[in-house]
């Protein structure tokens, strides 16, 4: 096992994969920007090291300074967290070039599922089930991309190979939209991905989102730890997460569930990752595999009561997994918030000083985050302060622990999202379960 290793991201992962290696004895070094000082994982850490202002560019997602980090720190292994450098194949080349340990899969890995077209081609060799698409990548015969629209059938989307996290992405309902459509997608990724590769796939127009996480050593040995449900979301960001998902079957489970194991095995995948799938009608389609952890991660752990992050630096560490697949057995369900220093109403962030922070508990109740009184949110990064679970014996038993947990969260001297999560706590069609993609965006465009 290493003896010490560098924590490359902020904020509550950056607490979360702390406090994993504390039980773990194993000694940590937190890298920040100048305006991150006061986070509470560098004043634990046993070491720390300032990167860099508070500009991404300048700090968090500068590649030379954190390996100069783990270099004067005499670090083994670097840990990316998720967000800005947790899914870039260079970081992990660059890593592995200076002699450490990058805890996560291979760089070969991350560039082959970061390149969505390449991605679903292994998909499709490793039999897991994907959209019905272009199987390539689109160029500028404006003919040859209206036959291929016409084979799949419309609605289609375009997508940018290079894309994630909603970006890069257009939806086409006639064939007089669509080469204008394949050719502004085009501009719009060459200009946020550097990269103007896109390909089509039929548009589901009303599936959930449903992802499998699996844990893979560098041993052939995977198994996956059962599903999240990821369909409540807001622009394309998941808003709510939760474990299991409503109205799946232990056979559904154990089927895509393998299927991503056997994936798994085929690609030599190593470490924590998770396959993303729509699901529509009875039958799932992949869409992306996430080459890191998730900030949806707790549910799985709550309702498996396997530490993801631990088991993350086992594998990188080159140890056997322990755990088989008979041994996962999921209990009862959970449920996460995510709590955003935003405007419940519009949206808009909401930097600034948080002059009371009270967290919930009571029983089924876990917070992740790195917020305190007087802490000091800033505007040079993602709005997420942190996230709030709770777990029940069943569905039910959550949802009203959530409740009462995000009533008794304090957050003042700054605006949050809690009131929009309690509004979706309490929503009868959430209740009900089993709720699309699309129905928290159309339920927020009725309110307003």
């Amino acid at each position: 096992m290493f003896s010490k290793i560098v924590i490359a991201n902020r904020g509550e992962i950056a607490l979360r994969i702390l406090r994993a290696c504390q039980t773990m004895d194993i000694k940590t070094v937190a890298v920040h920007s100048t305006i991150d000082r006061n986070q509470k994982h560098v004043g634990m850490a046993d070491e720390s090291v300032c990167i860099g202002p508070p500009s991404s560019l300048e700090s968090y997602l500068d590649i030379p300074k954190i390996i100069a980090a783990a270099e004067v720190t005499d670090a083994e292994a670097i840990h990316p967290g998720y967000g800005f450098l947790a899914e870039n194949a260079e970081f992990a080349e660059c890593i592995a070039e200076s002699g450490f340990k990058f805890i996560g899969p291979r760089a070969e890995t991350i560039r082959l599922m970061g390149d969505k077209v390449a991605a679903i081609e292994a998909m499709k060799a490793a039999g897991v089930p994907c959209v019905p698409g272009s199987d390539g990548p689109l160029d500028d015969d404006g003919e040859r991309n209206l036959n291929i629209a016409r084979k799949i059938g419309y609605p289609i989307i375009v997508k940018a190979a290079a894309g994630g996290g909603g970006r890069g992405m257009r939806v086409v309902h006639t064939e007089a939209a669509l080469n204008n459509a394949i050719m502004t997608t085009k501009t719009e990724a060459k200009a946020a991905f550097g990269d103007d590769t896109v390909y089509m796939e039929k548009y589901l127009e009303n599936p959930r989102h449903i992802e499998i996480q699996v844990l893979s050593d560098m041993h052939g040995h995977a198994i996956h730890l059962g599903e999240r449900d990821c369909s409540m979301q807001r622009r394309h960001q998941k808003v709510v997460e939760e474990a299991p998902a409503p109205g799946l079957t232990e056979e559904e489970r154990a089927a895509i569930g393998e299927v991503c194991v056997a994936a798994c095995k085929r690609i030599g995948y190593e470490g924590a990752g998770t396959f993303e799938f729509l699901y529509d009608e009875g039958r799932f389609y992949f869409i992306e595999m996430n080459t890191r952890i998730q900030v949806e991660h707790p549910v799985t752990e709550m309702v498996t009561g396997v530490d993801l992050i631990k088991q993350q630096l086992l594998i990188a560490s080159g140890e056997h997994m322990t755990i088989q697949q008979s041994d996962i057995k999921m209990t009862g369900h959970a449920i996460e918030c995510r709590m955003n220093a935003e405007d419940p109403n519009t949206f808009m962030p909401s930097p600034g000083t948080i002059d009371i922070f009270h967290a919930p508990g009571g029983p089924g109740v876990r917070v992740d985050s790195h917020i305190y009184d007087g802490y000091r949110v800033p505007p040079n990064y993602d709005s997420m302060i942190g996230k709030i679970i709770t777990h029940g014996e069943d569905r039910k038993t959550a949802i009203r622990r959530m409740r009462l947990a995000l009533a008794e969260t304090v957050v003042s001297g700054i605006k949050t999202n809690i009131p929009l999560q309690l509004r979706i706590m309490n929503d009868q069609g959430f209740v009900a379960g089993g709720k699309n993609i699309h129905y928290l965006e159309k339920r927020l465009n009725e309110n307003k």
